[in-house]
């Protein structure tokens, strides 16, 4: 690993989906540690203001600020990466939905593949530049061992009948896909991209599946955070893991299958 990450103790860290249970648990994780600054992107001013008040309070780190962006929106992410000032040493992808129907993005996607996939694509490739200026880098994506039934023909559910676990479960399987598939991308540049299944935390997003949770927010954040700033984060790429321990993921071997998500999320992103 390049010794800079460790020698330069101001890290500057983003977090989406900062005002769910676990993203909030991340994000104060995050904050808590000597020289971190931690950009919070959410959709609701109100909760972000009040989540950024609750984290700066409790560490006493004035460095934690918040963006707004619908991440479902490819327009919402240009936006920010173009106001984006400095560097940014990890990106943790980590906000979702599940909505019990099947909704529209504004741009007219299918809500949880433009939120949950197109907007851990949309972000890793906007923000590249940015995290090559910034490398060592890292990217964590927040994905889920609730993982499978990808369809590269009928991504949007426009001939299946909408089913939000399916949907959640095919994004989940698409975040490990295309975390292997950036991994090697952006490896030259010294950007790792791992993702992981967080802990079973009784959240709004879980209550729509169905689930509750066994775990605290804090249990659950444990993961993406120590991915985001022990060093195996930085040494190892293109991995997936579950409680601080990687674990094989099929989806990810599949290389013909991660390429072809690949290319369709590419091409999501010339159409907006």
């Amino acid at each position: 690993m390049n010794s800079s990450w460790q020698d330069d103790k101001h890290k500057v860290f983003l977090v989406t989906g900062a005002t769910g249970a676990i993203g909030k648990a991340i994000a104060r994780q995050l904050a808590a540690l000597d020289g971190s600054e931690v950009v919070l992107v959410c959709r609701d001013k109100r909760k972000a203001e009040q989540t950024v008040n609750e984290i700066i309070n409790n560490t006493n780190n004035p460095k934690v600020r918040y963006e707004l962006a619908d991440l479902g929106r490819h327009q919402d992410i240009k936006a920010l990466v173009n106001r984006w000032d400095g560097s940014l040493h990890a990106l943790v992808n980590n906000a979702a939905c599940t909505p019990r129907d099947r909704q529209e993005s504004p741009e007219g996607i299918e809500l949880q593949f433009a939120t949950n996939v197109l907007g851990y694509y949309w972000l890793t490739d906007e923000f590249t530049e940015i995290l090559k200026a910034s490398a060592p880098a890292r990217e964590v994506n927040v994905a889920s061992y609730w993982a499978g039934g990808l369809d590269l023909n009928d991504l949007e559910f426009k001939r299946r009948s909408y089913d939000n676990d399916k949907a959640y479960r095919q994004s989940k399987q698409a975040n490990r896909m295309m975390s292997a598939a950036f991994a090697e991308k952006l490896k030259p540049f010294q950007i790792s991209v791992n993702a992981c299944h967080p802990g079973d935390v009784n959240s709004v997003l879980s209550n729509n599946l169905g689930f509750g949770g066994h775990e605290t927010p804090d249990q659950g954040a444990e993961t993406p955070v120590w991915l985001a700033t022990h060093p195996i984060g930085q040494e190892t790429t293109g991995r997936y893991f579950e409680h601080l321990t990687e674990t094989n993921c099929l989806f990810a071997r599949d290389k013909q299958a991660v390429e072809a998500l690949f290319e369709v999320c590419a091409h999501y992103a010339k159409m907006n």
